[in-house]
């Protein structure tokens, strides 16, 4: 059963046993002996039972000697069963247990860094401007410097904090500027955020903004800044969504003293990045694209463009990584500033707003949306297609684990109902698309009601462990291969009904106050 690329890695060994990926080694002997009494051949008499018992309890066998060796588990954690199965060939041969432990250790290291960096996270940049007119005139090379910098802390699990500053010097005007910024981040739920911000210096201003996932392919940012030196307010609204797996799309509407609306198109994928926006606003208007090829692992090519009514411009150039951490880039600029007048046609300005938005929301729902819909249907039923097979056997492995779970699993919800403890009363999992619309019967779900009332423990409580993908649980499987999954559960606990939807990796502890119908 492998992991879904959207989640963390190598962790089925872990939901079957139905332990933490922190788990501590008592806790695993705990847990497999658990499992063991249950699902051990002698335990079972019947010979179909007997046949079912056998081969989870392989499985459960195998799990523990795993996750019970110390080099086993690590190769495990980091390269999965692909690094168990291929013996101590984990990138470049090794030959001796020594140099495993050496590069496991290193390893260690590295995730410990990485870990460390995650929560604190600094990054900076120096920009010189250097002049080939300026200098061909006598006037010196140097036209300017730019430096910024930025600090990332992750407070908590839901509450990031960031400090940033940047300085500029122009040497022909003679004057700069400066800046310091802070911005706080709270995730309120897996699908919204708020992030306040506040500022100093040339651009002192503080304001909000909240973003929320519409779907699992739109996205909606909106945000409020008033400036602190002559107390106007800006307000935006931005709409992103995906348009391929490499491509998205976004449209910002900014009204201010400067209002203006802006479509953009961004595409990422292992070669190139590539972008292109274009900007209309009540006194000015500008285009930009710009893109980036990738030579190697350390070196790209860069162009970009800049047209508007305020200048054009062009740059070539490109760059190159000198260490894990820095990057070097050189760009050649040549343009020439072009002067407008600001006093735009009122007609323009509003046809500046209202034709291109009409024009996106034509486009969204009669072009983009089907074709979207259509494109996401095709890959469904051929992902369906491709992967029938394992599904009916992943089910057919699933039912049987059940029937050996049942007679515990009924034992422990009379057990539970007669004390007004949690009785799970359905538990379904599977395609988050199926569960939304209320299909149940579909076969991209699969009922977990019994595993779960197994899973409760003797004080009426369940708990299912963050960063655990829930098709390895016992008694689970995944109906969808490839498709986002979540579990359902609705359940009673002292004569109150209860219900929630969770997430594939997200944790699960019940009951809970906030889950009460």
């Amino acid at each position: 059963m492998n992991e879904s690329q959207n989640g963390p890695p190598n962790r089925e060994l872990y939901a079957l046993l139905h332990v933490s990926p922190e788990a501590s080694d008592e806790e695993i002997r705990k847990a497999y002996r658990q499992w063991a009494q249950v699902y051990h051949p002698d335990k079972n008499q019947l010979p179909h039972m007997k046949e079912i018992a056998t081969e989870n309890f392989q499985r459960i066998c195998e799990a523990y000697e795993i996750l019970s060796d110390e080099n086993k588990r690590q190769i495990y954690d980091i390269y999965g069963m692909e690094g168990l199965t291929s013996g101590l060939e984990l990138g470049a041969k090794l030959n001796k247990v020594e140099e495993l432990k050496e590069q496991l250790e290193r390893l260690r290291q590295r995730k410990e860094q990485e870990k460390t960096l995650a929560h604190f996270m600094p990054s900076g940049t120096m920009l010189a401007a250097l002049s080939l007119p300026q200098f061909l005139e006598g006037d010196g090379i140097m036209g300017g410097m730019a430096m910024s910098s930025e600090v990332h802390s992750q407070l908590s699990k839901s509450n990031t904090l960031a400090f940033g500053g940047n300085l500029e010097v122009n040497e022909n005007s003679g004057g700069g500027g400066g800046a310091a910024s802070v911005v706080l981040r709270h995730q309120m739920s897996s699908v919204s955020s708020i992030e306040f911000m506040a500022s100093a210096g040339l651009r002192a201003l503080i304001g909000v903004q909240t973003t929320r996932h519409l779907s699992s392919h739109s996205t909606a940012t909106m945000a409020v800044a008033m400036s602190l030196r002559d107390g106007s307010i800006n307000l935006s609204n931005t709409w992103t969504r995906q348009l391929s797996e490499t491509s998205s799309g976004n449209i910002q509407f900014l009204l201010g003293l400067e209002s203006s609306i802006a479509v953009g198109w961004q595409k990422k994928d292992e070669r190139i990045a590539a972008a292109g926006d274009l900007t209309i606003g009540t006194s000015s208007f500008g285009a930009s694209a710009h893109y980036t090829r990738r030579f190697s692992k350390k070196s790209h090519g860069r162009i970009v463009g800049r047209f508007g009514s305020t200048a054009l411009e062009i740059e070539v150039g490109g760059g190159r990584k000198i260490s894990e951490f820095s990057t070097i880039r050189m760009m050649y600029s040549i343009g020439i500033k072009i002067l407008l007048s600001r006093n735009f046609n009122s007609l323009l300005a509003t046809g500046a707003f209202i034709v291109p938005t009409s024009i996106y929301f034509v486009l969204k729902k009669f072009v983009l949306k089907p074709y979207y819909l259509k494109r996401e249907k095709q890959k469904a039923l051929e992902n369906m297609e491709k992967t029938s097979g394992q599904v009916r056997e992943a089910k057919a492995a699933a039912e049987k684990a059940q029937q050996l779970l049942q007679n515990v699993a009924n034992r422990k919800r009379n057990k539970q109902m007669e004390t007004g403890g949690l009785v799970i009363t359905k538990a379904i999992y599977g395609a988050s698309k199926a569960l939304t619309k209320g299909d149940e019967s579909a076969s991209q779900v699969v009922d977990v009601t019994v595993p779960l009332n197994f899973l409760v423990n003797d004080s009426g409580q369940l708990k299912l462990h963050e960063g655990v993908k829930k098709s390895g649980i016992m008694g689970f499987c995944d109906p969808c291969p490839g498709e986002p999954k979540q579990l359902y559960v609705d359940y009673t606990y002292g004569g109150n009904s209860y219900e929630v939807v969770v997430n594939d990796y997200q944790e699960l502890l019940i009951p809970q106050e906030a889950h009460r119908n």
